[in-house]
């Protein structure tokens, strides 16, 4: 885990997955790619593989150990519906998240599809509020799709991530999604966004009465750009009940209930010697 994440909307970050591959233009610049090659060949660096696809399996039951309440966003280096992540692996995740009910988890894909297929064979127990899956939405090409992909998930919150804003979107259908994040690129070669296409984002989530959140106008110094817009900052999130974490004793079962099925099934999952 990283807790103290210094990602405007979230809280810690929970990596149980490293590493991803680019499948739209949102990913050129990748800030996870970036930062993962930096330590490449690094003997035991965590991304001594740079950013290789891999699994983590001893970070699967992290949360659970977590006693103070906090927003987590998962696998902010990878994505889970990667086509490299078993469908039994990425149930294993939901399986912590739903046994660690007292943290809010903030789950980001760009491969929404597999999102949308992998959430309908969920057993309904696990669409809870405190489980939160989102889209990246970086254009109107690819970034459109993913929400109607979203919209036909089953989640207790859904949510969009519109960075790296990369065009005027457009009118958006915000039906069934509860909280929108809009954020332009940050870093060497960043592509502008303009004003008045967080503006058109703004309102349309005013009119349908969806939570805007502003994260940042990015660029190449991104600290003095801000994240002010027309003279305001603006971090609405969605009214979620949290639940109270559980006595130390209630959490260890917990854990050691989680640990025991992850150890089981990766169990059966690796090839015979």
């Amino acid at each position: 885990m990283s807790d103290g994440s210094t990602i405007e909307w979230t809280d810690a970050t929970w990596n149980p997955v490293r590493g991803c591959s680019k499948i739209s233009p949102g990913c050129k610049h990748c800030y996870a790619e970036t930062f993962s090659e930096r330590w490449r060949g690094i003997p035991g660096h965590p991304y001594e593989q740079g950013f290789d696809l891999r699994l983590v399996p001893e970070k699967l039951a992290e949360p659970l150990s977590w006693s103070k309440t906090r927003k987590v966003f998962v696998n902010s280096m990878s994505d889970l519906f990667h086509s490299g992540v078993s469908d039994d692996y990425i149930r294993l995740v939901f399986e912590t998240m739903k046994a660690a009910d007292w943290h809010l988890f903030q789950l980001l894909t760009k491969r929404a599809d597999r999102l949308q297929q992998f959430t309908a064979s969920l057993p309904m127990d696990f669409v809870q509020e405190h489980i939160w899956l989102g889209v990246s939405v970086e254009d109107r090409k690819y970034g459109l799709p993913r929400i109607d992909a979203l919209r036909g998930a089953r989640a207790g919150v859904r949510f969009l991530s519109v960075e790296p804003l990369l065009e005027d979107l457009g009118a958006l259908d915000l039906t069934a999604i509860d909280w929108v994040i809009v954020g332009g690129e940050s870093g060497p070669g960043a592509r502008p966004m303009e004003a008045d296409w967080v503006r058109s984002i703004r309102r349309q989530c005013r009119a349908q009465r969806v939570p805007f959140f502003f994260k940042q106008w990015g660029g190449i110094r991104k600290k003095i750009a801000g994240r002010k817009l027309d003279g305001r900052t603006y971090d609405n999130f969605p009214k979620v009940a949290t639940n109270a974490p559980p006595a130390r004793a209630e959490r260890h079962r917990r854990a050691a209930e989680v640990r025991s099925h992850i150890e089981a099934v990766l169990s059966s999952l690796a090839p015979a010697a």
